[in-house]
């Protein structure tokens, strides 16, 4: 199932009309298009937000091109930002970010830089300071990050429900993940997986989401099957999806294990429904 975002969800992303995104297409080649079985176009979203983030720094859309291109194909290295971790820098650190910003989308900064450079200093049990140091600057970071996100640009809201005995890494994925759906234009709530009954229906109601994700691992097999049992029992039909799951949990189908992966999946189940009611 193709992953694109549609002609007008895509410019709606950028904010500019649909027949503004085909003659860009048509005079730069950019943002490129596949096309679907039905000969629709199907924007990439990371293309499309790293133009978005370029037409923001340039304000012309023949500049925007040419850094967004520049940005896509630059290779990531996680050396810098590990290095100010590993020496309790927390400057240091932010110019690994910004370096990186430089040359690179957001998205795969967040993915390929600072995730990675989490997941690194976790499997070392010998840095246990340098990850909990590394822990408190990436939520710090990642919150300016969704400070600066752009509004919600579509109807569509996911509740995420995070695993209150989750590794502080996994935390981290979380917050990585919150930042990554609202920069593709939906509306985010993060909440507690274990907030009790009525807290959980005024949020589901205020929201009304599309679909929910439980983030983390569980306590066991059936953990997951709880949390889908409680909002089922509410009466609330959104699909459930899992985000970096233990091992076992098959009570909700997984939606993958990075933030890109998780917004592709709810881009294709969104069309999916939407498909669904024309038909």
């Amino acid at each position: 199932m193709s992953t694109g975002i549609r002609t007008n969800a895509a410019a709606e992303l950028l904010g500019v009309s649909p027949n503004t995104l085909r003659s860009w297409e048509r005079r730069f080649g950019y943002p490129k298009p596949e096309r679907s079985p039905g000969n629709h176009r199907q924007y990439e979203l990371l293309e499309l937000q790293t133009l978005r983030d370029a037409l923001t720094e340039t304000g012309n859309i023949s500049s925007a091109v040419a850094l967004a291109r520049q940005r896509q194909s630059a290779p990531a290295t996680q050396f810098g930002l590990e290095g100010a971790l590993e020496s309790f820098d927390e400057a240091a650190a932010d110019r690994a970010m910004e370096e990186s910003l430089a040359v690179r989308p957001l998205e795969r900064t967040v993915e390929e830089l600072l995730l990675a450079t989490i997941d690194d200093l976790a499997a070392d049990p010998e840095r246990e300071a340098e990850l909990e140091f590394a822990c408190r600057w990436a939520t710090s970071w990642l919150h300016g990050a969704r400070r600066l996100a752009p509004t919600a640009s579509r109807p569509a809201g996911i509740l995420l429900l995070e695993r209150g005995d989750s590794p502080e890494p996994e935390t981290i994925h979380a917050q990585a993940l919150d930042l990554a759906l609202r920069r593709a234009g939906f509306r985010v709530l993060t909440l507690s997986s274990e907030l009790g009954e009525d807290r959980l229906v005024r949020a589901l109601r205020a929201l009304e989401p599309s679909a929910l994700v439980l983030c983390g691992p569980g306590r066991g097999a059936g953990d997951a099957a709880q949390i889908v049992a409680k909002v089922r029992e509410l009466g609330f039909e959104a699909p459930l999806y899992s985000f970096r799951a233990g091992d076992g949990e098959s009570a909700t189908e997984s939606a993958g294990d990075s933030p890109g992966a998780v917004t592709q999946t709810l881009n294709s189940e969104l069309r999916r429904r939407a498909a669904s009611a024309f038909a």
